[in-house]
This record gives structure tokens, C-alpha cells and sequence, in this order.
């Protein structure tokens, strides 16, 4: 659908101005959208999983630790598909406020393609480098979306998410490096034509929700205040905008219909998107934290 028959729909729950805003700017942030009852139910399911990676095995896949995590001062960057590991993360993706988001902005016929919590720690939890998400898991089109709510409150010290305004009309970049290996962040060179002073950072009282393109240019800086941040995201697609790599297939919920039906014809956006690398090969995606690091 374009954008004019998406907003020609009676939304779900979003003001007309707040779609129109997504539309032009590739990115939208709304205070407190969220209730209590939703965040204390994923804080409490939060708070568990940060106590059970005080003492879980190096192996243990659920969490992306920073370097120094240990079991006195746990130190979590992220915990990888919340969908599969907890009802509620699934029940709040599939039935809270998120669904509706997706379908203000995507249209009646909406999917499910991946999900993360992303937690920025207190006291330096890692910068994210400018970058887009859909050169890491690229689809058929660029109808694809990423909300994401924060579970506490967010002010300027914390490092909340910078967009860079109208960059998802803009082109896409190689996140490679000089010798074409992978980095997930756009390479210094290119970042002088990219307007990163404009960018705006959506921050706000807890509950308060973030939603950007696939294209649009985003990051953020450390966090060195005394508080964590932790975001809770979720990438929703329409219907016809197919994946491209195999990324999510083992997830349990990844592709799953949320609102209206399944699509039988891909639809091709003419832009062309570089593809990622064969994470399978590579022995599985890590993380954008750890392949900007290169780390492993």
C-alpha cells in the first residue's frame, strides 16, 4: 500500500499527524504510550532474565553480555528473541499496543519479523554506530518497521535513540569495511553527507514508544549516567515484504500474521538493498553490539 491508502484508513490509535510525520520523516516518538499494567508486567519478566544471567553459562544464547558481566554486576547489552522465551514479551507483541502501531503505519495485513531487548547499561552500556536496519535482514520491500517501548523512564543523559530525519528517502549504505567485511555501521567516510546534526533523539517518561524505518539512519552514544535503559523492540513487516535471508527462521513467531492475511505475491521495491553475509556460514548472527565491535 503507499502511504496516501494507509492514511486514508481510520487509525487504530495513532493521531493523523503522528502517521503523517512517520511517512516524512522515516521515524515518529510518542510519550507514555504505554500503560503501568504493560510495564510492569515487562519489567517483572525483564527483571527475571537479568537475574538468571547473573550465573547462566557462557553458552547460554538468550543473553549478549558486555565484556566485564559477572554475577555480583551483571551487565547485559541485550536479551535475543524475547519472543520465544517469555508469553508476555509475545502476548504484549502480538495484543498490546505495538499490533496497533504496526497496522497505522504498514496497513491491515501485518506480520511479525523479529524481536530484541535492548538494555544500554548504566555507567557506559555500549554506543550503537549509525546504521540502517534493513541491510541486516533485507526484504522483498521496504514496508518494514521497527517499535520499540521504554521500559523506564529516558532523559537526555541516557543515551536515547537519534534518528536522522527524511533518511529513509535517502540512499542506503554498505556496512562493510574497506575489505568488505561485515561491520554493521556505516563506514566514516560516508557519514560527512549524512545530516547527523539534525538528528533527532526520542527519549521520554517510561512507556513512551519509538517507531522507525528500515532505512532510516539511527544510533546512540553510551550511556554514562547512573540509570539503565532498556528498550524493548519489536520489527513488524506488511504482509508482502518478504525476507530475503534466512535470519529469523529458526524463531519461533518470526513471519507470523498479526492482522489481516497472508500475502501470496511478494512485492518488489526497485531499490535494491545490499545483501548481509551468510550468517549460517559464519555460525550464526551475534549481535549488532558485538559485530561492531568485531568481536569473535
Amino acid at each position: 500500500m503507499t502511504p496516501h491508502d494507509i492514511l486514508s484508513r481510520t487509525p487504530k490509535i495513532l493521531a493523523h499527524e503522528t502517521r503523517e510525520q512517520y511517512f516524512s520523516h522515516g521515524y515518529i516518538g510518542v510519550d507514555a504510550l504505554v500503560d503501568q499494567a504493560w510495564l510492569k508486567r515487562l519489567n517483572d519478566v525483564t527483571a527475571d532474565f537479568v537475574e538468571q544471567s547473573r550465573h547462566a553459562p557462557p553458552d547460554d544464547k538468550r543473553f549478549d553480555r558486555e565484556p566485564d558481566h559477572n554475577a555480583e554486576r551483571p551487565r547485559l547489552r541485550r536479551l535475543h528473541h524475547p519472543l520465544d522465551h517469555h508469553e508476555t514479551y509475545w502476548q504484549f507483541a502480538a495484543h498490546g499496543p505495538f499490533a496497533d502501531i504496526a497496522e497505522d503505519l504498514l496497513g491491515p495485513d501485518v506480520k511479525v519479523h523479529h524481536a530484541k531487548l535492548n538494555f544500554k547499561w548504566s555507567g557506559g552500556g555500549e554506543a550503537v554506530k549509525w546504521h540502517q536496519d534493513i541491510q541486516f535482514w533485507p526484504h522483498t520491500n521496504y514496508d518494514v518497521l521497527t517499535i520499540g517501548v521504554y521500559l523506564d523512564d529516558v532523559t537526555p543523559d541516557m543515551a536515547p535513540m537519534g534518528v536522522v530525519p527524511g533518511s529513509h528517502a535517502g540512499p542506503l549504505y554498505d556496512l562493510v569495511d574497506d575489505e568488505g567485511k561485515w561491520t554493521g555501521y556505516i563506514r566514516d567516510r560516508d557519514l560527512p553527507s549524512i545530516p547527523l546534526a539534525s538528528a533527532e533523539y526520542l527519549g521520554g517518561p517510561a512507556g513512551s514508544i519509538t517507531v522507525h524505518n528500515c532505512r532510516s539512519v539511527h544510533g546512540s552514544a553510551p550511556n554514562l549516567s547512573e540509570r539503565c535503559r532498556p528498550l524493548f523492540l519489536v520489527a513488524y513487516a506488511a504482509a508482502d515484504a518478504i525476507p530475503l535471508t534466512e535470519l529469523t527462521v529458526d524463531q519461533k513467531y518470526s513471519e507470523t500474521v498479526l492482522r489481516g492475511k497472508a500475502s501470496r505475491w511478494p512485492r518488489f521495491d526497485p531499490r535494491p538493498c545490499p545483501l548481509p553475509p551468510n550468517w549460517r556460514r559464519l555460525g550464526g548472527y551475534k549481535s549488532i553490539f558485538a559485530h561492531q565491535r568485531a568481536e569473535g
